[in-house]
């Protein structure tokens, strides 16, 4: 059985559609696919829709923004509930935020390049929530740049003057927020060195104590070194080890399936999350 649980639709910096991620699942492959956009559920019903067309299963999911130790950390939640009060309310402050942090981007940014929300608003889909990877797609089809890459790698980097934080979740929390809801915190990307500095071994074991279940091992992000150092902790800890491409349809290189996650594993998600896996 090939799982993936973490994916991208248009519902957040994706450029696929919901239904076409479980599309596209399938084409690779897949026997399981989590939808997990950011800091939202709305692609979820679409996607439930595609589970018997395509005979893929469906891991209902989410990636909050949040932050420790002044570093920007990705929880994934698995199988949460969606009209969870406490989780919808921070979900809202943090998309609110997301947007105006991208206005104050986009203004910065037309100083030098030919660029304006409108044309912002024009790359993001409809109820998703703006952010630097549509900027990104505004850039590239003014022209500016190539590709959503070669963005982030410059003027769209941490290390920009163009760069402007915004508000996230402190990460435990975050965690505290998703057990509340029904599910299942799992840490994304966190030795994700090439993206910034990562958490520290003291951190992550603070976030085990808080009842974190999990940690994103294999992610084509996460450097051997850090396989290594997470994969010793995940044992240490008794923390769950999964797998995941982080697709983002024609937004970035990942591929489905690219790295997964045991069946397993998957079976303890399942039985601590309040929702269940949708199946064909």
């Amino acid at each position: 059985m090939r799982i993936d649980l973490h994916a991208h639709s248009v519902a957040s910096d994706g450029t696929d559609a919901p239904d076409r991620v479980v599309a596209a699942a399938a084409r690779a492959g897949l026997d399981v696919i989590a939808l997990t956009d950011h800091d939202t559920t709305a692609g979820w019903a679409a996607a439930e829709t595609a589970v018997g067309r395509y005979g893929v299963a469906l891991v209902r999911g989410a990636e909050l923004s949040c932050r420790a130790e002044g570093v920007s950390v990705h929880l994934l939640s698995y199988l949460h509930d969606p009209h969870d009060a406490g989780l919808l309310a921070e979900a809202v402050r943090i998309r609110t935020a997301r947007e105006g942090r991208a206005r104050e981007i986009v203004r910065r940014l037309a100083v030098d390049f030919p660029l304006t929300w409108e044309d912002v608003m024009e790359a993001t889909g409809p109820d998703a929530t703006v952010g630097r990877p549509h900027i990104a797609d505004a850039l590239v089809t003014r022209g500016v740049l190539p590709d959503r890459s070669a963005a982030f790698a410059s003027i769209l980097s941490n290390d920009s003057p163009y760069y402007v934080q915004h508000y996230a979740t402190p990460l435990v929390r975050a965690i505290g927020l998703v057990l509340a809801a029904g599910g299942v915190p799992v840490m994304a990307h966190p030795g994700a060195a090439p993206r910034g500095r990562v958490l520290s071994d003291a951190t992550i074991r603070d976030t085990a104590d808080a009842g974190l279940a999990g940690l994103e091992v294999h992610h084509r992000d996460n450097p051997p070194a850090q396989v290594e150092r997470l994969g010793a902790l995940a044992a240490e800890l008794g923390l769950l080890v999964t797998g995941s491409s982080d697709y983002h349809g024609l937004g970035k290189p990942n591929q489905l399936g690219e790295h997964t996650t045991t069946p397993d594993v998957l079976a303890v998600i399942e039985d601590r999350g309040r929702l269940a896996v949708v199946r064909p």
